[in-house]
């Protein structure tokens, strides 16, 4: 696919931001990349939900929400043009409820219903007048919305009507959570940085910077259709995952840390010794797999729940030193 040139982009964008942007694209498709080789069981644990990976999935979406904040400024800053204005947030909007729509029946247990492209469209929404409002005023907003989920806690905020505020003191079961607090206060501090950058955010050097090389004319232009790209890649990611995982079934270790760590919580809670309870978690994988019930893809009949739960069973009293190991 050819790359349209410098001259062809839209007047009045900045190609540097449109750079950045896809900068932020690329790493958004690293990580759902990451989280497609868990869910189908192609690496030994879903490294994306471990902390590093939900710290990395943060950074990500909020550099995403930084840029709203910036775009809204130069988009706005000699006037809204409303008409653009809105097309661009039904745009948004309608890409928000589609994936809404196919997540609910892809993953009906944890679809999203307010992900980053319903914050987007809700914090631009609520971003515009502060393009206009003092920038103090605006820096301030920033830091109360992102201080509000650790300073304001209410029982009626835990309704799961209300869980976009994000408020509540539970997280909803979904696969994309991006809730107007904290998030809008990226948008607003990003909103505040442009507005601090004055007219050198029109006349600068990052403002003059043109994508030249074919590199970055490619990356402008992804960053000029980004939500196009992030409606796609998902996707097309699922389908060459799915059909890897057709070809080499799950890695062979896929799911024992989670196992092992679950196991062992409930050992606990159930009045059992935490080491105990550790290593009779290795032992009872470790049977599992012997006996042929490990990562079957479908619930347990009857009888092979009963020989789980005695494998089980033998594995506890072996680390408690009562029985004779299995």
């Amino acid at each position: 696919m050819s790359v349209p040139s410098p001259s062809a982009a839209p007047r009045g964008r900045l190609d540097a931001l449109d750079v950045a942007r896809a900068a932020a694209l690329a790493a958004m498709a690293g990580y759902h990349t990451l989280w497609d080789l868990g869910f189908l069981r192609l690496t030994p644990e879903n490294y994306a939900l471990t902390p590093p990976g939900r710290l990395a999935a943060h950074g990500i979406a909020g550099s995403f929400l930084l840029l709203v904040g910036i775009g809204l400024v130069l988009a706005n800053r000699a006037g809204v043009r409303f008409g653009r204005f809105v097309g661009r947030i039904a745009r948004i909007g309608g890409a928000a409820a589609l994936i809404t729509v196919a997540t609910y029946f892809a993953f009906p247990d944890s679809y999203i219903f307010f992900g980053i492209l319903h914050c987007i469209a809700a914090s631009s929404l609520l971003g515009l007048p502060f393009v206009f409002a003092p920038v103090w005023l605006t820096a301030l907003t920033a830091m109360a919305v992102l201080l509000a989920p650790t300073l304001i806690a209410h029982p009626w905020l835990d309704a799961p009507e209300l869980y976009f505020l994000g408020l509540g003191r539970g997280r909803p079961d979904t696969n994309d959570w991006v809730p107007l607090f904290p998030w809008f206060g990226i948008v607003l501090a990003g909103i505040a940085l442009a507005r601090l950058g004055g007219p050198a955010a029109l006349t600068g050097a990052l403002a003059r910077w043109r994508a030249h090389s074919r590199p970055a004319r490619a990356a402008a232009f992804a960053g000029r259709h980004s939500l196009a790209f992030y409606l796609v890649h998902q996707p097309v990611l699922l389908a060459v995952l799915y059909a890897v995982v057709s070809l080499t079934g799950p890695h062979p270790r896929a799911g024992a840390a989670s196992f092992r760590a679950t196991y062992a919580q409930n050992c606990v809670r159930t009045g059992g010794g935490a080491e105990s309870c550790r290593v009779a978690a290795r032992c009872t994988e470790q049977a599992l797999r012997r006996e042929g019930l490990w990562g079957l893809g479908a619930p347990y009949s009857p009888e092979q729940r009963l020989t789980a739960q005695g494998l089980s069973q033998g594995c506890y009293e072996a680390a408690e030193g009562t029985a004779p190991p299995l």
